[in-house]
């Protein structure tokens, strides 16, 4: 109770928790920390207190002791029992794969992306399997991302799922009530999707989609572009990475177990636990483009700046795309069965970004839109054609989404994430450039066809594009 009492009294003081574990207990403190939900409009403070606990799941070393481990259920993202127990648990293919998420997620600071040696496997193609091999043949070997800005990009996508299933919407009513096919282009945010053709009888013709699902939905995280949320992706992450299993999915609501992983751990990772991870995750600063103090470099970069759009680069590394609201709530609306969202709870917690400072120096333009500088588009393209494919380096498609199609990797942060390409193995700014095929080979052509002196300034001008802060998410 005299424990207890001080860490409240703590809490009160401070604002920031006061993790229980004595400090040479072999687990993790934050675990459990959030409580089993966390909802409301959450103030500065709430927040900030939400963020600290965040930060210390994502940079913790799980241990047994908090559950890590699965030796009864494998890395699925559908909740799967093995077979058979394995010799290892840990490894490389199919996980356990990292102690903490931070292990992974690190260059420049925690939450930045990955050199080679933290390459994942991605084993969607097979998501309810149960493995009896680790040959990589069964997965697919992806970079780790970078994680900064990652809030602003969620809330893009959101309201780009919107506005495409406002205009399918639209498209259906206006051919039931005018007795004829409506064929509709679906564009948000000045980035082209393709046609839907709707039919009076209420059928949709969807094959002239380009770069989004058929419902629509805008899935902006992993290089293929088939994750929806922040929490879907920490939710798969904590169980394929770590064998820490989130209630929410491998607890009671889908599985009828407590302890669905057999490591004599129940309820390893409750829904605030997650909130938490989502919260710091969702407030990681946006990368920046810094201004060179070398006047030679400043003047290239200014230059390359220019020919990064002349040469058609821009067509899908967009500089910008606006956003009308900074107010995340969480969970989200757009995820399914196995991940919580939103129709779910009572009331989602809602984190205003607006209240954060580094969001107060982002531009805004004339309706009062935050542009976010991401240098992408949230479009899935093809990446290979018949004589670049350098990027179609992929066995598998994941998701229904071919082997060669990846989503437009945001540039913003570039400077700060070497090495390239989906598996890291491209070193140079160069490299990657002429890698692109595809829709990206007109792009690229032109950038091989131009002077050395042009190269050189383009690449001049992305690095100047870097994650400047480390975890300040305030």
């Amino acid at each position: 109770m005299k424990r207890m009492a001080l860490m409240c009294l703590r809490l009160v003081a401070t604002g920031l928790p006061a993790f229980a574990a004595e400090p040479w207990e072999e687990k993790t403190a934050a675990v459990g920390e959030a409580g089993p939900e966390v909802s409301g409009h959450q103030t500065v403070e709430q927040l900030k207190t939400l963020i600290k606990i965040g930060e210390a799941l994502f940079t913790a070393r799980f241990t047994v002791e908090d559950g890590a481990g699965r030796p009864g259920a494998t890395q699925a993202i559908v909740p799967t029992k093995r077979k058979h127990p394995v010799m290892n648990e840990f490894s490389r293919t199919a996980g356990v794969d990292a102690n903490a998420c931070s292990s992974c997620h690190n260059m420049p600071f925690p939450g930045g992306a990955g050199d080679f040696t933290t390459n994942v496997f991605v084993s969607k193609g097979f998501e309810s399997a149960d493995f009896d091999t680790t040959d990589p043949q069964f997965s697919n070997e992806r970079g780790t991302n970078s994680l900064f800005g990652d809030g602003l990009i969620e809330l893009l996508a959101r309201e780009m799922t919107v506005d495409l299933q406002r205009q399918r919407a639209g498209a259906i009513t206006l051919a039931a009530k005018t007795g004829q096919s409506q064929r509709v282009a679906l564009e948000s945010k000045g980035v082209k999707f393709g046609w839907l053709t709707a039919q009076p009888s209420g059928l949709v013709d969807m094959q002239e989609l380009d770069g989004v699902d058929m419902d629509l939905v805008i899935r902006p995280f992993s290089q293929k572009g088939v994750m929806t949320s922040l929490r879907q992706f920490t939710v798969n992450a904590l169980n394929q990475h770590h064998g820490m299993e989130p209630i929410e999915r491998f607890g009671g609501r889908w599985t009828g177990t407590k302890d669905f992983d057999g490591d004599g751990h129940a309820d390893e990772i409750s829904d605030g636990d997650v909130s938490a991870l989502v919260a710091w995750q969702a407030t990681l600063p946006a990368p920046v483009q810094k201004v060179p103090d070398n006047t030679q470099w400043r003047d290239m970069a200014a230059a390359g700046e220019k020919l990064f759009d002349g040469m058609g680069c821009t067509a899908c590394h967009r500089t910008s795309l606006p956003l009308d609201s900074l107010s995340f709530s969480d969970p989200g609306p757009n995820d399914v069965a196995g991940t919580l969202n939103v129709s779910q709870v009572k009331d989602p917690a809602v984190y205003d970004l607006a209240q954060l400072d580094w969001t107060k120096k982002l531009k805004r333009n004339d309706k009062g839109q935050v542009l976010v500088p991401l240098f992408g588009d949230l479009k899935r393209h093809t990446m290979t054609d018949s004589t670049v494919d350098q990027l179609g380096n992929e066995l598998l498609a994941q998701r229904f989404v071919d082997r060669n199609i990846f989503m437009t990797a945001e540039l913003w942060g570039v400077a700060s994430t070497a090495p390239y390409g989906h598996r890291n193995d491209i070193t140079t700014l160069d490299g990657v450039i002429r890698a692109h095929g595809g829709d990206g080979r007109a792009a690229r052509d032109a950038y091989v066809g131009a002077s050395d002196d042009d190269r050189a300034r383009i690449v001049a001008f992305l690095k100047t594009l870097v994650i400047e802060q480390a975890g300040v998410n305030q």
